[in-house]
């Protein structure tokens, strides 16, 4: 919604700065910030191994403005600002779970249930016209008897039930591997993975309030993660460049790390991602992958002509590059593993390939 302190955490985020302003609509064109993801192992692979040139993992964060009831309709800007939604992997749901006589709420009471509601309506709305859509094309080659079709229009078929029942797709549960495959092109907006992010005054911290105790109650209900964020507080971590002083005003917080980096680490644990690392003297670098991936497709990520002329990998784990302190004591003692293609990388999994194209 408009007005629950998305920019202003936007603005802790990223330095692309996004104006903050008390009415709704002050965001128009989307914000776009790369953010680097806070990894201690990569500190401290650095302290290792010393190299020229340190590069982490990093996940690009849109600021979209604030959705207003009817968006779907075209309220507001509804249907650019839905479609901005379309181009992302995940939500980050902002909702206002504060009291303040000084910020007015767009619709004229704070209530985050409420407001949660709404944007999930809204984005119901919007995933219905498109599977509607989609059903009146491929009914009429089903009939010509196109099995994939078939197979698509009973998927779409539930999507239509699921969301008229006012529920998201990602609730969605009698649906195939194969189904969701030959719809993925749809890019449903309510089957994206989705982090609730209470943003509460000081008084709310760290656990939160009443409020967010019933966000906590419906996100459970869905699978999804609740995070509990003061974006005033976090503005102020922001200004502060001292770590000490940092650390202090954190402390009097009851925080043990700010809420931006504990945003960033869920915003990657929601997209799935993982981070493997590459450690050499010019330099030590995260690169992100899928959970799941095999050494081929990570080694993708570096360079295509490394999964196209995969040999090996030569994998080394985190644990032993921090105790063993070189690649040359850990070939000594064997802990070098020699991996082939079936091999699935691990989180924080130290690797080298071997290529020939």
């Amino acid at each position: 919604m408009p007005n629950v302190g998305k920019s202003t955490l936007f603005n802790c985020l990223s330095n692309a700065r996004a104006q903050a302003a008390n009415f709704p609509f002050c965001t128009i064109e989307p914000n776009i910030g790369v953010i680097t993801v806070p990894d201690e192992r990569l500190q401290k692979l650095t302290e290792v191994a010393k190299p020229q040139n340190v590069v982490p993992a990093t996940v690009e964060i849109v600021d979209i403005a604030g959705l207003v009831k009817g968006a779907s309709k075209g309220e507001g800007l509804g249907n650019q600002f839905l479609g901005n939604i379309k181009n992302t992997n995940a939500i980050l749901h902002v909702l206002r779970c504060f009291e303040d006589d000084n910020i007015i709420h767009v619709d004229g009471s704070v209530n985050p249930i409420r407001d949660k509601e709404i944007i999930d309506t809204e984005l119901q709305l919007k995933d219905l016209e498109a599977v509607e859509n989609r059903l009146s094309r491929v009914q009429k080659q089903a009939k010509a008897g196109d099995k994939e079709s078939v197979k698509i229009g009973d998927a779409c078929e539930k999507y239509k039930q699921h969301l008229e029942k006012g529920l998201n797709i990602r609730t969605i549960e009698d649906i195939t591997e194969e189904q969701l495959e030959l719809t993925a092109d749809l890019n449903l907006l309510t089957a994206k993975p989705v982090l609730y992010v209470c943003n509460v005054d000081e008084q709310g911290l760290p656990n939160g309030n009443a409020w967010v105790d019933q966000i906590k109650e419906i996100a459970a209900a869905e699978g999804a993660e609740v995070l509990v964020i003061c974006a005033g507080a976090e503005s102020e971590i922001a200004e502060l460049e001292d770590p000490e002083e940092r650390a202090m005003f954190l402390s009097d917080l009851g925080l043990e790390e700010s809420g931006v980096a504990k945003l960033i680490k869920a915003a990657y644990r929601i997209l799935n991602y993982i981070t493997y690392f590459t450690v050499g003297e010019k330099e030590v670098r995260a690169w992100t992958i899928t959970r799941g991936m095999k050494a081929p497709q990570a080694a993708a990520v570096i360079h295509t002509d490394f999964e196209k002329g995969f040999i090996r990998a030569e994998v080394i784990k985190y644990e032993d590059y921090i105790t063993y302190k070189s690649e040359a004591a850990i070939r000594e003692i064997g802990k070098l593993g020699v991996e082939g293609k079936e091999y699935v990388v691990k989180d924080g999994d130290c690797m080298h390939f071997r290529f020939n194209v």
